[in-house]
């Protein structure tokens, strides 16, 4: 029988095999590299003695290896880090830049919108001065116009007098002709009808006098008849004058009230909710100070309403409607709700979800932000809940009115409470990581009777108003 061998031999014999083969090839490697890399010696000097470490070429090529790897690791670290410094300066410079901007253009439609509000209140007043000028001058043409049925009926009265005085006058002649016949024929009476016809002169004397003062009388009428017409004529051209100011002034006042309806009118049919329920709304539910502008009353006793009447009437509509656009505005979530530094990182709808995968509905917009960037309402309305909430972290929902709410969550700082009343730009929290989140931002979200809707649809529309 042939004798196996020993496990344990074999296996020694197996690991000397082992050891052999690797120190071949070091031999061989050595032999290689000892062209470059000579063999150094590296003498150590003690009290005891001195002793020598051999570097041979393969624990030479090993080090200058393993430093070569360390030096280029270094150099790519230090590269990657300072291309991720630019990169963070050029973003930060860039966004500051956009910020800059977007405030500059902000500061320029503000103070378009203020220019155009004062102009209309200026144009009000305008209208009002014109409109009290106006009623000036009705009553001092009604004045005239009395004045001139007063002196007619003056003239006529005076003609009248002069008709009855002529008639007398030509009855006391025809008398004076048959006394003077009479005495012809009957001389016995000549002293009884000398009296009567010195009776009868004196009587012609007198209406002859009076005759004389009535037209004397009747000169003046004429004459203030003919200045009354004057003064007509001129109160008809200053009539004329103030009809031309006004109508330009309510030219004016159409135009600016055109051009400042546009934009707003834009604005919420780019938003996507219907302005004429919007409005609607606002009428019905408005009860701040003022309220709508009431018409020009106009005659109750059956006449037709003038042309002035019925244009001023129509352009007080048109600013009440406009004041409803902006009242509807201030309400409705248009603006950014960050104030500072930020950036878009995440979009509404469907995405993959970071903590469990699979595509989920993202029903708001993801504003990224420095830990404690301040959160400011959209829009003006009352906060209906301020707290923590499963997976929304810390947050303000606010209800805007017309079934529209937002909400602002994962912040790391409330400065509201439910209840309170806000307005648009109102600082109401502060921007963390709170709830179900990988990172510090806001997420912001606008709802409609419930549904989520975009946010940017909102935003955008009011980008060039606000």
């Amino acid at each position: 029988m042939p004798v196996r061998d020993n496990p344990v031999r074999f296996k020694k014999r197996g690991e000397d095999g082992a050891r052999n083969v690797t120190a071949r090839l070091i031999g061989r490697l050595n032999a290689t590299l000892e062209r470059r890399f000579p063999e150094q010696r590296l003498f150590l000097k003690s009290d005891e003695g001195t002793r020598f470490v051999r570097l041979r070429p393969v624990t030479q090529a090993a080090i200058l290896t393993g430093f070569g790897v360390v030096v280029a690791w270094t150099v790519i670290i230090t590269s990657v880090f300072l291309i991720d410094m630019v990169s963070a300066g050029n973003s930060r410079e860039q966004a500051q830049r956009e910020q800059i901007m977007f405030q500059t253009r902000l500061n320029a439609l503000s103070d378009q919108v203020e220019l155009r509000t004062n102009e209309a209140v200026l144009a009000q007043e305008r209208f009002a001065s014109a409109m009290n000028q106006v009623a000036a001058m009705q009553v001092r043409l009604l004045d005239s116009e009395e004045r001139r049925r007063e002196l007619e009926t003056a003239v006529d009265v005076i003609q009248a007098t002069l008709r009855r005085t002529i008639g007398e006058r030509d009855t006391a002649r025809g008398e004076v002709a048959t006394l003077r016949s009479e005495l012809s024929a009957d001389t016995g009476t000549i002293q009884t009808a000398a009296a009567r016809e010195a009776e009868l002169t004196r009587a012609v004397d007198r209406l002859a006098a009076a005759l004389e003062a009535t037209a004397d009388q009747r000169d003046g009428s004429a004459t203030l008849v003919a200045e009354a017409a004057a003064e007509i004529d001129r109160m008809r051209y200053e009539a004329a004058l103030a009809e031309e100011r006004q109508d330009r002034v309510f030219r004016q006042l159409e135009e600016a009230v055109a051009m400042s309806m546009e934009p707003l009118d834009r604005m919420l049919s780019a938003s996507g909710v219907s302005t004429d329920r919007l409005i609607g709304q606002v009428r019905a539910t408005y009860s701040g100070q003022g309220g709508p502008l009431m018409p020009i009353a106009v005659s109750t006793m059956g006449e037709e309403p003038d042309a002035l009447s019925l244009r001023a009437n129509e352009l007080l509509a048109e600013l009440d409607v406009m004041n409803l656009h902006r009242i509807a505005a201030e309400r409705l979530p248009f603006t950014v709700p960050v104030r500072g530094t930020y950036r878009n990182t995440s979009g509404f709808g469907y995405r993959n979800d970071p903590f469990n995968g699979g595509r989920r509905l993202h029903a708001g917009v993801d504003f990224a932000g420095a830990r404690g960037t301040h959160i400011v309402a959209g829009g003006d309305g009352r906060v209906v809940f301020a707290g923590r909430q499963s997976g929304y972290g810390l947050m303000v929902e606010i209800d805007h009115g017309f079934g529209i709410t937002t909400r602002y969550a994962h912040m790391t700082r409330l400065h509201v409470s439910e209840g309170e009343r806000v307005s648009r730009g109102e600082h109401i929290g502060d921007m963390g990581c709170t709830g179900r989140c990988t990172g510090t931002h806001l997420h912001y979200e606008v709802r409609r009777n419930g549904d989520p809707v975009n946010p940017m649809t909102f935003i955008t529309a009011g980008r060039d108003v606000f």
